[in-house]
């Protein structure tokens, strides 16, 4: 700490800027917590006749996300997810533009990555990664059909993923200072928009829909304010 004090004195460095303390370490227990979208979905921005509830589960038709009418900042979303086989969804924070979101939007990557067509994909596309930027310390998503356990909490430029019971990616956006390059090296699709660091930490809270022609069900999707 001493040394991490004298270098923020000597070059003006935050301590933001070398990760924040997880505000979860596991899935918290998220029963008390309100629901993001109520149960008649008018809180929420989506095409019509998409995104509906069946038996307390949400599912989509197609592949379109359903948005918060609301912007959030420093805040954590519990839910939990299962997919269909093949299944590639997300969980969408920061979102600025909900028309063009992939390059307004911070993705927190859903995959089935037991399937083969994911076989050959780069780390950072695994299940629970920050999508094309930022790859899990490890695999822990359960196969399709099974319930998976998640919560991203976001504060600043500061993003945690826990995915049943382990946290598994902690991002600073403020590392990420060049568009199309990760900090390990690594590009990221240039199609993701331009340098994290500076990109704004409040906006819309999302669930991308049927993407790749596979299904997604979310349930017990909840919201908490981290001020």
């Amino acid at each position: 700490m001493k040394k991490l004090l004298l270098l923020t004195a000597i070059f003006g460095l935050s301590a933001l800027s070398y990760g924040a303390d997880a505000p979860f370490k596991t899935n918290p227990d998220s029963s008390t917590w309100p629901s993001l979208f109520n149960k008649e979905l008018s809180d929420a921005e989506f095409p019509a006749g998409v995104w509906y509830y069946t038996n307390n589960t949400l599912t989509a038709t197609k592949d379109e996300a359903i948005w918060t009418k609301k912007d959030y900042e420093n805040f954590a979303v519990d839910l939990e997810f299962k997919t269909d086989p093949a299944a590639n969804s997300g969980v969408l924070v920061y979102s600025t533009d909900i028309k063009d979101w992939i390059p307004h939007t911070i993705e927190v990557q859903i995959l089935d990555d037991y399937d083969q067509k994911w076989a050959g994909v780069a780390k950072n596309w695994q299940c629970g990664a920050i999508f094309g930027h930022l790859a899990p310390t490890k695999q822990v998503g359960k196969k399709a059909g099974e319930w998976n356990h998640m919560t991203v909490a976001c504060k600043g430029p500061n993003i945690w993923v826990v995915l049943n019971g382990e946290l598994i990616t902690e991002m600073d956006m403020n590392k990420w200072t060049v568009g199309g390059k990760n900090p390990d090296g690594s590009d990221a699709p240039n199609w993701l928009g331009g340098p994290l660091a500076g990109r704004a930490t409040k906006g819309r809270i999302g669930l991308q829909g049927k993407h790749a022609g596979a299904a997604i069900y979310f349930r017990n999707v909840k919201i908490k304010n981290l001020d």
